[in-house]
């Protein structure tokens, strides 16, 4: 017996890609990877993605959830290294635990974030707490500008976010700003990150800077951008010009529909990314990495550049890198 279904989902993908262009929206689908060891958790990546690389200076997005979490066990991931820029974890459900070589520990629950500033370079670890059953919620990087690319490390944790209305929504800020509302965590380039979440039928037009583009991250079924569906895991991109983002929630939309509003002005530069790294140039990653690779194998008082996370736990090895040397790369694939 062949399998034949392969062909008519890649089939039935480009087509709902293609309708979306026609609405003037760029519909990005995610691909599933797995996160963690044995029993890793399965998360949904749309950025970076092959037909756009960032939205603003957001160029990583993980989606995940509702995960049973003894099924796989929830978010467990051992220290390991990052450099040139931010990470942003924000949670729908259950909690998470982020321990750092700056010294930082900070537990992330809903309607609260944490974001890590890597600069030159740190090390941290995620782990869902004991009590989390259920783990739901993005994993988010945002690229750092040239000029803070090599600043010192640094963290920041909130326990609640602003929150306000619009429409038939709430909508949390939880990086940067919309509107009035701004979120108490240091950011490096202009950009606004937000949990938009509306009831079955429910419909918001959220005031947007018309200098973004903003990205639409779906992470509960029903939601609809500018008429297009989205699917679970999957972004709507929307180009700079408008001071709105319409969102909409499908009337028979099994619950609420979450969806993480992503936006940032166009990101000028180029960036090089290699696993946790993000640098300018192949050499910035390859540096980082065999530095990681030194120091991960010496004792805790030459680990000079990521530092040691508390808690004795075995290190992350970098994969090796490839053969051909990695270029830089913009927001937008070369067409």
């Amino acid at each position: 017996m062949s399998n034949d279904e392969a062909a008519p989902v890649v089939e039935a993908e480009r087509g709902c890609v293609d309708e979306a262009a026609e609405a003037g929206v760029e519909l990005l689908l995610p691909r599933e990877v797995p996160l963690g060891g044995p029993r890793a958790m399965p998360v949904l990546r749309v950025l970076p993605n092959k037909h756009r690389h960032m939205v603003g200076a957001w160029c990583f997005a993980d989606a995940f959830g509702p995960e049973d979490v003894a099924v796989h066990g929830g978010m467990d991931v051992p220290p390991h290294p990052h450099t040139g820029l931010q990470t942003v974890s924000w949670l729908v459900a259950g909690s998470i635990e982020h321990r750092d070589s700056v010294g930082s520990v900070h537990t992330v629950s809903p309607g609260g974030v944490n974001v890590m500033t890597a600069g030159r370079g740190i090390a941290h670890s995620e782990h869902s707490t004991p009590e989390t059953t259920s783990l739901h919620g993005v994993q988010l990087w945002v690229a750092l500008p040239e000029a803070q690319r090599w600043i010192d490390p640094h963290f920041a944790g909130l326990d609640a976010v602003p929150t306000v209305a619009v429409g038939d929504a709430t909508v949390q800020v939880f990086a940067g700003s919309l509107g009035v509302l701004h979120a108490e965590v240091p950011v490096h380039t202009p950009i606004v990150g937000a949990e938009v979440r509306l009831p079955a039928g429910g419909a918001a037009e959220v005031p947007a800077d018309p200098s973004f583009e903003h990205g639409v991250l779906a992470l509960t079924e029903g939601l609809v951008v500018g008429g297009v569906p989205v699917p679970v895991g999957g972004m709507a991109v929307l180009p700079p010009g408008d001071d709105l983002v319409r969102i909409r929630a499908a009337a028979d939309a099994p619950g609420d529909v979450v969806a993480i509003l992503l936006g940032g002005e166009p990101f000028a530069e180029e960036i090089v990314m290699f696993w946790n790294f993000v640098g300018t140039t192949h050499d910035d990653v390859s540096t980082a990495r065999d530095t990681w690779m030194r120091e991960r194998g010496e004792g805790e008082d030459a680990r000079e550049r990521f530092g040691v996370v508390p808690g004795g736990e075995p290190t992350l090895p970098s994969p090796r890198l490839p053969d051909v040397e990695l270029l830089p790369r913009g927001r937008a694939r070369r067409r």
